[in-house]
This record gives C-alpha cells, structure tokens and sequence, in this order.
C-alpha cells in the first residue's frame, strides 16, 4: 500500500488520532446518517447505530495507533463499509442467520474494501486479544498492563514489589498462557486471512 497516494480525507484519520472535536464532530455530521438510515432499514434504532458508528470510530481510532493507517480512498466509502460489516455481524450474531453484504449501497473502489476488511480484521483480532486477555489470573492481568504501561521492566518491578527475574519470568508465562488461549480459541483460525 506504500506505492498508493494517501487520499485528502487523511484528515479524518489524523483527526480522531488527535482527538480533535471539530474534526470528531464532522464525522458524525457528514458520514454518520447514512448509516443511521442503513441500520434502520436494516432492523435496527438510532441507538443500536450510534453503538456500531461509536464502536467503529474506536477501532478506527486503535488501527491508526497501533498500524499507522493511511487512507487511500474517501473516508465515506470506509466508514460505511466497516460500519455496514459491524451492524451484519450483530445481525448474524443476534439471529445466527448468515448474513450477506451487498455493497449496492454506494459505489466502492477496491481500495475501501480493502481498507475496511483490514480495519475490520484488526478489530476483530483486539476484540480476541481482549477477551482472552480477561481470562488471565489477577495478577498476570496486573502484570501485563504494567508492562503495556511501563517499557522498563526494572520498573515494572518495582511497581509491583517483585524482583525484576520474577517480573521477567512471570511475563513470559503470562505471555505464553495468553498466546495459548488465543490459538485455542475457535474464533482464532476464523481470524486467519
């Protein structure tokens, strides 16, 4: 994707990474009623689409933290389409229906698709990571969100009144267990695109 020009509604993207209210809001003012309508068409209320737009902008927000996602295409087609896939999996979920996406809703190039299955795959994978994340004991839990926190396991350490070999053993087990739980999980081989 390097080779490919980074599309004026960057701004956006740089905007949530800022947390920037104008640019916030007018999201929510161009781009948020078009799903509003979809999701009510679609079997669902005004409260269910502000829960999928929020959740979105969340792993909007996280993908362009963590990856450095560069928007290659207008913003509206993405949002949409990530928004769009958000609300079919709910559906699929609640109903255990299979769900299909008809994108006749807007005409998409393939860089929003591309882009939206790759924000969507990373939010499918935190939503993983999290839920076996909470499956830990206390105190990897503490631990590794020590860890997250603090780069320096001396540190690290100290903050949790262990020795720094303890500290350093005790992660790598708890990074272990975790990794465990992950490839265990039935959603994790679902999740390997």
């Amino acid at each position: 994707m390097s080779e490919k020009k980074i599309h004026v509604d960057q701004k956006y993207i740089d905007g949530l990474l800022q947390n920037n209210s104008f640019i916030i809001q007018a999201i929510y003012d161009k781009f948020a009623p078009k799903v509003i309508n979809y999701i009510k068409k679609n079997g669902g209320d005004s409260d269910k689409a502000q829960d999928v737009i929020q959740e979105t902008l969340v792993t909007i927000y996280n993908q362009a933290s963590q990856k450095k996602l560069q928007l290659t295409c207008p913003f509206d087609a993405y949002f949409f389409l990530l928004c769009k896939r958000k609300w079919l999996n709910e559906l699929k979920k609640n109903t255990h229906n299979e769900v299909t996406i008809n994108d006749e809703v807007l005409s998409i190039d393939d860089d929003a698709i591309e882009l939206s299955f790759e924000t969507s795959l990373f939010g499918e994978k935190q939503t993983l990571f999290n839920e076996m994340f909470q499956k830990l004991g206390t105190a990897c839990k503490d631990l590794l969100k020590a860890t997250f926190k603090i780069k320096s396991m001396e540190e690290v350490a100290n903050s949790l009144n262990v020795s720094y070999a303890y500290a350093r053993k005790k992660k790598s087990l708890c990074i272990g267990k975790l990794t465990q739980l992950v490839q265990e999980s039935p959603k994790f081989n679902q999740l390997k695109y």
